[in-house]
């Protein structure tokens, strides 16, 4: 009896010990789990999407969120003044690479850190941008993705005719925020713009108040169609554009599906879904062992045309087969 009672002591021990030592060798194993940052200047709402399509380029390069990498997200909720202070965080966590969306968050990682890798998504030039020093070779420790919205500027107001015969006027409505981008874009879809007939008047909007004060500009212009640039925020509030235009009964082109999805009228541009996933595998990259300097700076090549039918309906547009036929989604 005396050496059984031995035998049971030994073993309650044993798995004290054990139990003792489980949650040392799970934190051992968190600590040597890779951590990569998520830098974006917008808001977690409504950014689901783009997130799993991020988590999905990080599992074609052989990582699970969880599993084998941990992810920090910081979101800036559309105080750019934040980045550089989320940026500084993410760097003291420390972080062995740093996913940037949108040029804010990709200037203020920069400038928080010279040697952490960067996987950047930018809407423009980043050559131009002084991100990296070719295309092909990126140089430093700065790589990623790229599409260029300006570029599709012309090929917008092509759609937007197509639907709208006979748009003559045209609101550009842009973020101060993104001035760089906005720029070369108000450029394109002005050249654009005169080589069509059309006259076009820019707007700036920051805020939701500023949204309401160009809308309230717009009902007094009533321009003939609604052109909405590129802007991290004009995406957060996707529902609220939708519905001013609706409420005016304003035909609008926007940059991405998600527009379409919440009730605008049509899209044409890059597939931020298909962009993220290409930031998540270059990311995955990096951690396998891949210098962010020799991998080449990769370039949206997946464009779509999305049309809200029910939309069209709405406002007395009928949509001709044609663009039925070209659109990459009809939502009914």
């Amino acid at each position: 009896m005396q050496f059984d009672s031995l035998k049971r002591r030994d073993f309650i021990t044993l798995l004290g010990g054990a139990a003792a030592a489980w949650p040392l060798a799970v934190r051992a194993q968190q600590m040597a789990m890779p951590v990569v940052g998520f830098l974006h200047s917008a808001s977690p709402d409504g950014n689901a999407d783009r997130v799993r399509t991020f988590r999905e380029g990080l599992k074609e390069s052989g990582f699970v969120e969880g599993e084998n990498v941990a992810v920090e997200y910081r979101w800036a909720d559309n105080q750019v003044g934040r980045l550089p202070a989320l940026a500084a965080e993410l760097v003291r966590r420390p972080v062995v690479a740093i996913a940037a969306i949108g040029p804010p968050a990709v200037f203020a990682a920069k400038a928080a850190t010279p040697t952490i890798p960067i996987v950047f998504l930018v809407p423009e030039d980043p050559v131009r941008l002084g991100l990296v020093t070719s295309l092909a070779r990126p140089g430093a420790s700065l790589t990623g993705v790229n599409w260029f919205p300006a570029e599709v500027a012309a090929k917008r107001l092509e759609l937007l005719r197509e639907l709208v015969p006979g748009v003559i006027r045209v609101a550009v409505l842009v973020d101060p925020a993104t001035m760089t981008t906005n720029q070369s874009t108000l450029r394109d879809v002005e050249a654009a713009g005169r080589a069509m007939g059309m006259q076009i008047q820019s707007l700036n909007a920051g805020s939701s108040r500023e949204l309401d004060e160009a809308f309230a500009s717009i009902v007094r212009a009533r321009p003939d169609a609604l052109f909405v640039a590129t802007s991290a925020f004009f995406a957060d509030r996707r529902i609220q554009l939708a519905l001013q235009a609706m409420r005016h009964t304003i035909p609008a082109t926007y940059p991405f599906r998600e527009f379409p999805e919440a009730g605008g009228l049509m899209s044409y541009g890059a597939s931020l879904r298909d962009a993220l996933r290409q930031v998540g595998a270059y990311t995955g990259r990096i951690l396998k062992g891949a210098k962010a300097a020799d991998l080449p700076v990769a370039q949206s090549t997946k464009f779509e045309l999305v049309i809200n039918h029910q939309t069209a309906r709405i406002l007395g547009l009928t949509v001709p087969d044609k663009l039925l036929a070209a659109a990459d989604e009809v939502i009914e």
